[in-house]
């Protein structure tokens, strides 16, 4: 892991009115069938391996209907099957090395990581780890730029980890991507993570970064079908042929909001 330490900002955590709107996941997912069709016409992946990491608390449950559909795209994804997410406990770093290790070799391919809020820390850290292993980062609601309390959630974290959250996010330079391809996707109506600390800053180790904006909330960022959609074009990308995310108009435009507006 990197020792030094990038900037992070010290961005409020998101309103009780954004907490309450967390409410409408359900109806997220609700959408992807009438969504069903475009998805289906998303680019088809290669078949190299994907690993999904659930967010705090979670576990390989809520990410299934997200793997089952990157499975029906054409990758072998799986979960990080490690039960629920509390945190770095003993072990867990370890094991998922380990399945990093041995989904690229028993597939002889570059491993593509996702992760889901503090999923997606263990996928950036992963992928600056082991670089030879991973092609692609993508993280979904993941709050590496901000401060450590940034997010509504951390409470939950150290209740659940026993650990210091500021101790422990002081070991890693979180703000700093990893040397794969990377792109972080967000949505200004989370209403766990203040949507400021999900966004990639230009990073002069890797300029392959990018931030993709969608309309979703935190718990149904990855049950949303415009979620699913960018994500699977970002991994259909041929491998050393990465380009950004591109925002056509219409529909499409309003769907994925310019992130730098």
């Amino acid at each position: 892991m990197v020792a030094s330490q990038s900037a992070v900002g010290d961005f409020d955590a998101p309103s009780t009115w954004l907490m309450a709107m967390e409410l409408r996941a359900p109806w997220e997912f609700g959408a992807v069938l009438p969504a069903w069709f475009t998805l289906q016409s998303a680019p088809k992946g290669d078949g190299h391996p994907v690993i999904v990491f659930p967010g705090l608390a979670a576990s390989d449950a809520s990410t299934m209907p997200l793997r089952s559909y990157l499975s029906g795209r054409g990758y072998k994804a799986s979960g990080w099957k490690q039960g629920f997410n509390f945190g770095p406990r003993a072990g867990v770093l370890k094991n998922a090395k380990w399945q990093l290790e041995e989904a690229a070799a028993s597939s002889g391919k570059k491993v593509s990581l996702i992760g889901w809020s503090l999923g997606g820390i263990y996928a950036r850290e992963l992928a600056k780890e082991m670089p030879e292993l991973v092609r692609s980062v993508i993280t979904l609601g993941t709050p590496f730029s901000g401060s450590p309390k940034s997010t509504n959630a951390w409470r939950i974290y150290e209740l659940t980890s026993g650990r210091d959250i500021r101790r422990e996010t002081s070991q890693y330079d979180l703000p700093t991507a990893p040397g794969a391809p990377t792109t972080s996707i967000f949505s200004r109506t989370d209403g766990v993570v203040a949507w400021q600390a999900s966004v990639q800053a230009p990073c002069k180790r890797n300029p392959h970064t990018e931030n993709i904006e969608v309309l979703a909330s935190h718990v149904g960022l990855g049950l949303n079908p415009s979620t699913w959609w960018a994500v699977a074009d970002r991994l259909a990308q041929p491998e050393g042929a990465w380009k950004r995310f591109v925002r056509k108009g219409g529909l499409h435009g309003v769907v994925f909001p310019d992130p730098h507006r």
